[in-house]
C-alpha cells in the first residue's frame, strides 16, 4: 500500500479512542484514535493515529518487510478478530518497522500454530513531529472463516515503549485487572465482513 488510510476508497468507518491500562507507567502520549472500516474486497483496514511527543518514545526502526515474533515488546500495534458464539481468534501485530506478526488461537491464550494465518498485511508507517500514524489493510483471507456479512466481534489494543524501556498498554477496553488483550470481553469493536457479490 504506497498511500495513506485517507485515499482509500469511501467506507462506513469506525473511530473509536483507544485507553491506557491503569497499570501502565506514564508516557508522553496524548491519546491513541483508531479508525477501522471494511472495504469492497472484502479487506480490513486500520488507520491508527498516535499523538504525543516520540522523542520519549522508543520506535523500532525501519526493516525489510516480513513476518516477525514478539513485537509486541516494544512499541506496535494490535488487532484481535474473533467469530460470534466461537472460542477461536486471530491476533495481528503491526510494527512501525514495517513488520508483522499473525496468529490463531483456538482459545483464549491456548495458541494453534497450524492454523496461522500466511499473509502479507499492507502497512504504511510515518513518523510525525506530534506523533506517529500506522496504517494497515488485512485481506481476508487473513480473517477467520465465517458467512458473507458477518458481524466480528474485533480488540483493538497498541504497546508503547517509554525512552526508558517501560511499556504501557492502551486497548479499546480493559477487561482484567493486568493487561490483557486476548480476553475476548476487550473485543469491544464490531466489523462486518463483506456482503456476497451478486
Amino acid at each position: 500500500m504506497n498511500r495513506p488510510f485517507s485515499d482509500l476508497p469511501p467506507a462506513p468507518t469506525i473511530t473509536v479512542a483507544l485507553c491506557p491500562h491503569s497499570t501502565s507507567p506514564a508516557t508522553t502520549v496524548n491519546g491513541i484514535r483508531l479508525s477501522a472500516r471494511t472495504l469492497a474486497d472484502g479487506s480490513f483496514a486500520f488507520a491508527f493515529r498516535l499523538e504525543g511527543d516520540v522523542s520519549g518514545l522508543r520506535v523500532p526502526t525501519p526493516q525489510p518487510p516480513s513476518a516477525a515474533d514478539d513485537l509486541w515488546k516494544h512499541t506496535c500495534f494490535e488487532v484481535f478478530v474473533g467469530v460470534p458464539g466461537e472460542e477461536h481468534y486471530r491476533e495481528f501485530n503491526f510494527s512501525p518497522s514495517g513488520q508483522w506478526g499473525a496468529y490463531a488461537f483456538s482459545a483464549c491464550r491456548v495458541r494453534a500454530p497450524a492454523s496461522d494465518p500466511r499473509i502479507t498485511p499492507q502497512i504504511v508507517f510515518q513518523q510525525e513531529a506530534d506523533g506517529l500514524r500506522l496504517d494497515v489493510v488485512l485481506p481476508p483471507s487473513a480473517l477467520p472463516a465465517c458467512d458473507p456479512g458477518t458481524s466480528l466481534p474485533v480488540g483493538v489494543s497498541a504497546v508503547i515503549e517509554t525512552a526508558e524501556g517501560g511499556l504501557a498498554y492502551w486497548a479499546l477496553h480493559h477487561a482484567a485487572p493486568v493487561p490483557d488483550f486476548h480476553q475476548r470481553a476487550a473485543f469491544a469493536m464490531v466489523m462486518t465482513t463483506a456482503q456476497a457479490k451478486g
